[in-house]
Order: C-alpha cells, then sequence, then structure tokens
C-alpha cells in the first residue's frame, strides 16, 4: 500500500519527487524518503519518520542535489515505522523503493547473510537492494543485475531502482502492484498511479504484471519476465492534471463528500439514456438470460455496495446472488456454476485480495465484470467487462464519492439484467431510471441539512460506542456509516440489520449509546420503528435519518432526526450513503483526528 515514485531528466529530481510523495501519500504516511544520484555519481538519501512534512522539514535543512532520482511513502508491513527502516533502501551501489511483500525475502536474506551482507532495518524491501547489488559486484550491468534479481522475488512488487555512476538511469518492475510510466518532455518518471504522474507527465504506460522498465531521458524500454522486449498502449494523462487540489475545503474528504452529486451524474452519463429513461449499458460478452448466478465479492465500503446490489440484482432480475468479502472468498474457493458471472467491485481496480479472487474465478470459468473507477488498472486490464464509473480521483482514504458511483453503477446492472430476463416491463424500466436519473439534484439538496447532521455529530462525538440500524436494502448503509465513524473518528461503532436487535446486541444498549437509524419510510419502516422503540425503552438516545413521513412518525421516539428529501425507495440506499458518510466527518472534526489521513489506513490496498 505504499507509493513509489522515480525521476529521470534534466531537472532536479527532490522537488519533483517530493510533489509525487505528497500526491500519494494517501497510501501510505508511516514514514517517507527520496534518494538520488549527485553530480558525482554517488547516491545520497534523506528519510523521515511519520508524515510528508517531517520529510520536507529534512530537505529543507538538507536539500538533495541531482537530477535522477525514487521517492517512498511508506505504509509498514515488515518493520516498525521508524526513520531506519524508511524508504530508499541502499547496499553498495543501488537504492531502491518498494511497494507490496516480498514473501521469500527471509530465505534470500539467509543466503545474502552467508555471504557476508550486513542488514541494517527490519524491512523485507532492504533484501532487495542487497539481491541485486551482489548482482553488480559478478559483475552484471545495472540492467542484467536488476532483471537477475527480479526473476528471484516471489509475491507481491512494485519497485524502483537508481544506481551509483548511472546517471540518467532508473529501473522500475512490478509483480501484483500496480506501476505507471510517465512521458514528459525529455524525462521520464514512474508512480504507483496516474495520480502521482499527473502534474509532469503528459503521457502514461501502465506496466502488466511481470512486466519491468529501463527508463533513461526522453525513453522506456519495457521487458517481460523472459527478458523480451514488449509494447504497451501509450494513454493521454493531461485530463487529469488539475483535478486534485482541495479547491478551498479543509480536507479532501471533505471536497469529496460534496462531489457526490457530479460523481453520480457522471457516472449515469455514461450508462443511460436520459430522451428514453433507458438503461444504456455496454453490450455483454454473455446472455444475461442464460445467466445461473452471480458471484458478488469486493473489500470494504466496496464489498457493502456489493450487498446493496444483491439486493437490487435478486429483487428485480430474480437472478440468485452469492456474495463474500474478497479475503474470504479468495480461499475458501466455493464452487461456481457454468455460465456464471463474477462481479467485483473496486474503487483502485488494484485490490490485492479482490484482483486474486478475480484471477481464481476466471480460472473457474467465470465470466468476470468489474465495476471500476480507474478502468485502466490491473482488474480492468483482466476483466471481460468493466463498467466504469466517473467518480473523479479520490484521495481521502475513507471512500465516499466512490462508493454512490459504484451503487449509481451497479442499480444500473440490476435494471438492465432484468429488462434480458423479462422481470421488468419497460414502464418499470422507464420508472426507476428517471429516479436515478433524479439522483444527482436529491444528492445536492442533502448539504442543505448540514447544520441538523452536526447537531447529531455533536452526540455522537461524545459517545464512546454506537449503533447503526437498517432494514433490508438500507441495512448495508448502516454497516457503511458504522465503518466511516471507525475509520475517522476511532469511535467504536458495529452495524446490524434492525430485526437482529433483539438477538443480542440490545443488551449494549443504555444511555450512553446512540443508536443511529437508517429508516426511510419507504422500507420496512413499520418494522424498523418496532425496534427503535424497543431500543428506546432500554434507553438508547435515537438518531435517525428519515424522509418528512418518517420523521413524524419518530416523534417521540427519536431524539433527533435528519429530515432526507424525497425518493424512491429504489434509490434510497445511494441517498442514504452521503448523510452517513457526512456524520462520520463531522465527529471526525469534532474529535480533532486526521480526516483524511486515518491511523494504520491507508487508500489502496494492495497487499494481503
Amino acid at each position: 500500500m505504499c507509493g513509489i515514485c522515480g525521476i529521470v531528466g534534466h531537472q532536479p529530481a527532490s522537488p519533483i519527487a517530493f510533489e509525487a510523495l505528497r500526491r500519494l501519500e494517501y497510501r501510505g504516511y508511516d514514514s517517507a524518503g527520496i534518494a538520488t544520484l549527485t553530480a558525482a555519481g554517488n547516491i545520497e538519501r534523506r528519510r523521515a519518520a511519520g508524515k510528508l512534512d517531517n520529510l520536507e522539514y529534512v530537505l529543507k535543512e538538507h536539500p538533495l542535489p541531482g537530477t535522477t532520482g525514487i521517492g517512498h511513502t511508506r505504509w509498514a508491513t515488515h518493520g516498525a515505522p521508524t526513520e531506519n527502516n524508511a524508504h530508499p533502501h541502499e547496499a553498495g551501489r543501488v537504492a531502491i523503493v518498494h511497494n507490496g511483500i516480498i514473501e521469500n525475502f527471509a530465505t534470500l536474506k539467509k543466503e545474502l547473510e552467508a555471504k557476508g551482507r550486513v542488514f541494517v532495518t527490519e524491512t523485507d524491501s532492504e533484501t532487495v537492494a542487497h539481491l541485486v547489488d551482489e548482482y553488480l559486484g559478478q559483475g552484471l550491468a545495472p540492467r542484467e543485475a536488476a532483471f537477475a534479481a527480479i526473476k528471484r522475488l516471489e509475491g507481491a512488487y512494485a519497485i524502483a531502482m537508481i544506481f551509483k555512476d548511472h546517471e540518467g538511469l532508473l529501473i522500475g518492475a512490478r509483480h501484483g502492484a500496480p506501476l505507471a510510466v510517465g512521458y514528459g518532455n525529455g524525462e521520464m518518471f514512474l508512480g504507483s498511479d496516474s495520480i502521482a504522474l499527473a502534474p509532469m507527465a503528459r503521457k502514461m504506460t501502465y506496466l502488466e504484471d511481470g512486466d519491468w522498465c529501463e527508463l533513461t531521458p526522453g525513453h522506456v524500454t519495457i521487458f517481460d519476465m523472459t527478458g523480451a522486449e514488449v509494447s504497451r498502449p501509450v494513454q493521454d494523462l493531461t485530463f487529469m492534471a488539475g483535478q486534485v487540489g482541495k479547491d478551498g475545503y479543509r480536507h479532501y474528504m471533505e471536497k469529496e463528500l460534496h462531489e457526490h452529486p457530479v460523481a453520480i451524474g457522471q457516472t449515469l452519463k455514461r450508462i443511460t439514456d436520459p430522451a428514453s429513461k433507458r438503461i444504456a449499458l455496454p453490450e455483454m460478452p454473455f446472455d444475461p438470460a442464460q445467466v445461473p448466478r452471480i458471484t458478488i465479492t469486493a473489500c470494504g465500503s466496496a464489498y457493502y455496495a456489493g450487498m446493496v446490489g444483491r439486493y437490487w440484482l435478486e429483487s428485480l432480475a430474480r437472478i440468485p446472488v452469492e456474495i463474500d468479502v474478497a479475503s474470504e472468498m479468495r480461499y475458501r474457493e466455493p464452487p461456481q456454476p457454468d455460465k456464471g458471472v463474477a462481479l467485483l467491485i473496486s474503487q483502485s481496480g488494484e485490490t490485492a485480495d479482490t484482483l486474486g479472487v478475480l484471477r481464481s474465478l476466471k480460472k473457474a470459468g467465470q465470466s468476470i465484470v468489474s465495476v471500476l473507477n480507474v478502468e485502466h488498472s490491473t482488474m480492468g486490464r483482466e476483466s471481460d467487462l468493466v463498467l466504469g464509473m466517473d467518480a473523479g480521483p479520490e484521495i481521502s482514504v475513507a471512500s465516499t464519492k466512490a462508493f454512490t458511483a459504484q451503487l449509481s453503477v451497479l442499480a444500473a446492472l440490476a435494471i438492465d439484467f432484468a429488462r434480458a430476463r423479462g422481470t421488468m416491463d419497460q414502464a418499470r424500466e422507464e420508472r426507476l431510471t428517471a429516479s436515478l436519473l433524479d439522483l444527482p439534484s436529491r444528492a445536492a439538496e442533502v448539504f442543505t441539512r448540514t447544520k441538523d447532521i452536526q447537531a447529531m455529530a455533536a452526540v455522537v462525538a461524545q459517545a464512546r460506542d454506537v449503533l447503526y440500524l437498517g432494514r433490508g436494502i438500507c441495512t448495508p448503509i448502516a454497516f457503511e456509516g458504522a465503518l466511516k465513524l471507525k475509520e475517522i473518528s476511532y469511535i467504536h461503532a458495529e452495524a446490524y440489520a434492525a430485526g437482529e436487535l433483539k438477538h443480542g446486541p440490545i443488551s449494549l444498549i443504555d444511555q450512553t449509546v446512540p443508536v443511529v437509524a437508517i429508516a426511510p419510510s419507504t422500507i420496512l419502516f413499520d418494522k424498523t420503528l418496532s425496534n427503535l422503540q424497543e431500543a428506546k425503552a432500554r434507553g438508547g438516545r435515537i438518531l435517525a435519518f428519515t424522509d418528512a413521513e418518517g420523521a413524524k412518525r419518530l416523534e417521540g421516539v427519536a431524539e433527533q432526526v435528519v429530515i432526507m428529501p424525497d425518493v424512491d425507495a429504489f434509490v434510497a440506499p445511494i441517498l442514504y450513503a452521503i448523510p452517513v458518510q457526512m456524520l462520520a466527518y463531522e465527529v471526525a472534526l469534532l474529535k480533532g483526528t486526521d480526516v483524511d489521513q486515518p491511523r494504520n489506513l491507508a487508500k489502496s490496498v494492495t497487499v494481503e
């Protein structure tokens, strides 16, 4: 989950690397470092524990010269987040940065120590530097030494290397972790993703698994694991250059929350025909009418989106759906039906567990459909069909607008399947599509309720434990609300289907436990109301997100209510996701936590 970058060109490398790391900090912020080659051909490093501001101070005190360099921002795996364990790692004639996990590092380390090599960190990554330097010591040139080392690595990695006395040379490699090449004006770049490359590169190429590359100013040569030269598609990058600022908001999360209406609208624009009020998805590589089962898998918020998708697909298209978190399904290896479809959901398209499941499901003969925000990611390239959302870059670690964009795609997919399977007539398709197309306006209205959400946040911020309740298709939104609160405010929160309350969790409720209900009046409201009355009778403080009709019926039960715009029950999960995320944000502000970079988390989970 670390972020890496590399620069080879004619400008000072350190400031460029630092800016790239600033844009990659969402991938990890336990420590950071930069290494460059001086005019004399020597490797110099600057490293610091903690966030990039600490490295910035070090660089101001001790600037780094040179036009060839590499940088790293770390999410710690092997070894504590100390300056000594910070990347870049140096061994003799080489310095490297690494994202991923080298699974056979212990074996390699033992071999290298037997040859007299001394290790100074607790990391698996240092092994790579020593291994490359060992081959350099055998007389191999940098490219050959790098290739010899890469072939021996097991696990997931994206690596960038620079070499003493080889100004203008950068080697990169990837397997199981993303790495992209950026094309500048007489200079070349490496980065963990397009966000890092956008300000300085005009075009980019994603390396594929097993690719490695040699960069010199103005040129890149890409090889596969046989050592043969290969070509990869080059894409325009200029469209992203200005999309990642805060635009006056206090945090990226605040900005991205306010981008919900645009993310939903832009996504729907791609997959609907507003004139006819029909869904307009790409042609499927299979016949939806013949699909016996859909298997959904994802991680984190994307998994909760998948839970909503299961409701839609089963109720509208009448198709059996299995769902499991990717980290479990990957090893459970459930039997798959002939002509089955696997539906995978990921913001980045690089989520390690989800990518692993994709490959196992593909081997099991399933057609792979991915819902992605980064269509040219590894998952996108390995899928049979990509249903792209258009949420734009999401920098805050806690996912917001990508979640509602995922839900928008899944809603459209359910309608499309229902039409193909003959379980929905045209009139109903038009009505449900119209409710989707109305969502951006309704989403914008939610922000007029900010003061009510802030008042609710004042109650939640005082709690040690919080319960979230939902019913039916809104149950996953309760899970999403609890996850967001845990992620960014560090308050313990649990979510339950409201009917499960009296099967155990009700014993937790007393006057100190707020109960947050996601309760539109159109979705099993009577049942939810009964559950909330039970909670109130035990002293629970009831806080509810509902509509005007629901608010009337919650009088005397709910301590606080945020009244939501009236929408069709079909799209309520998408709309109600917004205020539960806003609640978590407002609580985090009151708690004074780091909203965009919560402790122990990183944006793109590229290691198991």
